[in-house]
């Protein structure tokens, strides 16, 4: 009877540090891989039979419910690996670095499948191209000389230059302070855990607004208002306002392009997107 006792006490421990690592997995605190998803499903069953109160089984069903979550995020990962034939830079580099140069050389001409073609001129190919070059208009007719209206120098106001758009209305640094304070209002408003989604922060009306904000964005970014924090796996992007702008990073900033089509802002638009 006490060694039942414990062999259940052991179980609901067991089901508790799953659920906890389950939970850490769907939060995209650690790697969906790193559940061993045939491990866990042998716990589940050697320990199944020993429940009997509601208490008991309903951890049990919490248990199984986390672990199909799991099983989905890892069956999506694999699927978005493959069909987009996705190989981690990382990895390769470490491959690379542990083989010698004469196995790189091998793999190189495994590898390498060069071309080589051979063309040459027939009296067939010399007829066609002598009657193409009859068939030209002469030089003086194909080349004709344009009428350009000759336009005197004149002077242009800053107003224009707005109105135009080749300039803005306001000084960059000032605009770009503008936009930090904007950010961070919406951040507050409409953000979670101090996040702020990508997309619902510069889409605007037009797709040319959108654009001119993701301009902006990029500066604030590289300036240090803000960082992004992205989501390879479920392929979502966050953008992250600082309390202070920060003029010395700790780490070596890189580029990170995103691409601001117009598919994707129709997508936006019609709340789309991340479907």
């Amino acid at each position: 009877m006490q060694a039942a006792k414990e062999d259940k006490a052991l179980g609901k421990e067991k089901l508790e540090r799953i659920i906890e690592t389950c939970i850490a997995i769907e939060n995209h605190q650690v790697e969906p891989f790193a559940l061993n998803v045939e491990e866990i499903i042998k716990i589940v069953k050697e320990y199944f039979p020993h429940w009997q109160h509601p208490d008991e089984l309903r951890l049990d069903a919490e248990a199984l419910h986390h672990l199909a979550t799991v099983i989905k995020m890892q069956s999506e990962w694999v699927k978005q690996r493959s069909t987009s034939l996705y190989t981690d830079p990382f990895l390769l580099e470490e491959k690379i670095r542990q083989i010698s140069r004469q196995e790189l050389a091998e793999l190189f001409l495994h590898a390498w499948h060069p071309i080589v073609a051979q063309e040459k001129i027939g009296l067939r190919t010399i007829a066609d191209g002598l009657r193409y070059w009859d068939a030209l208009a002469p030089i003086g007719e194909r080349w004709k000389d344009e009428d350009v209206a000759e336009v005197p120098i004149g002077q242009t106001s800053r107003g224009e230059l707005v109105l135009q758009r080749v300039i803005s209305d306001k000084e960059f640094g000032v605009e770009l302070d503008s936009y930090y304070n904007e950010l961070k209002a919406k951040t507050a408003e409409k953000g979670v855990d101090g996040k702020l989604d990508y997309w619902d922060f510069i889409g605007a009306d037009t797709y040319e607004e959108t654009t001119q904000r993701a301009f902006l964005t990029a500066f604030l970014v590289t300036y240090g208002y803000a960082t992004l924090e992205i989501d390879r796996l479920e392929e979502t992007i966050k953008i992250v306002p600082f309390d202070e702008p920060r003029t010395a990073l700790s780490v070596q900033a890189a580029s990170v392009p995103i691409a601001v089509s117009v598919e994707d802002w129709r997508k936006w638009k019609r709340g789309e997107l991340y479907e």
